[in-house]
C-alpha cells in the first residue's frame, strides 16, 4: 500500500510461477480471517499465469485481460519477467493512441 502497487509476480528458481494481486489478498487473507503472519504467498497468490510477449498489441493484451477476468499481465521474453502491465496501463494507452488517431483524421479532414 505504501507503494500503491496492486499486484506482485511471484517468482520462484528464476520462473514466474504466479501473481499475488490487493485482490488475492483481500479475498483469501482478510475475508476469510487468516494472519499476514504465517501465511506464505503461495496459499493466495493466482498460480495459472497467463502472459504475453512484448511484442503483444494493447488490443490483444485488453482482450486477454477481459476474457481472463485479469487486472494484471505479466510480459515475459526468452523465459525472464519484463514487467506488469495493469489493466489502467492498457487502458491509458488505448485512449491516447484513439486521441492521435482522430487528431490525424481531423487534420486529414482540414486539408492540413
Amino acid at each position: 500500500a505504501d507503494k500503491n502497487i496492486g499486484a506482485l509476480p511471484v517468482i520462484a528458481g528464476g520462473v514466474g510461477v504466479g501473481v499475488v494481486s490487493e485482490r488475492d489478498y483481500a479475498r483469501k487473507m482478510v475475508l476469510k480471517g487468516r494472519s499476514s503472519v504465517g501465511t506464505p504467498v503461495s496459499a493466495i497468490m493466482s498460480s495459472k499465469v497467463i502472459t504475453v510477449d512484448s511484442q503483444q498489441s494493447v488490443e490483444t493484451c485488453m482482450n486477454i485481460m477481459t476474457d481472463n477476468h485479469l487486472r494484471h499481465l505479466p510480459v515475459v521474453e526468452g523465459g525472464q519477467l519484463l514487467g506488469l502491465l495493469s489493466i489502467g496501463d492498457l487502458v491509458k494507452e488505448a485512449i491516447s493512441e484513439q486521441a492521435s488517431l482522430i487528431q490525424q483524421l481531423e487534420q486529414y479532414i482540414r486539408g492540413d
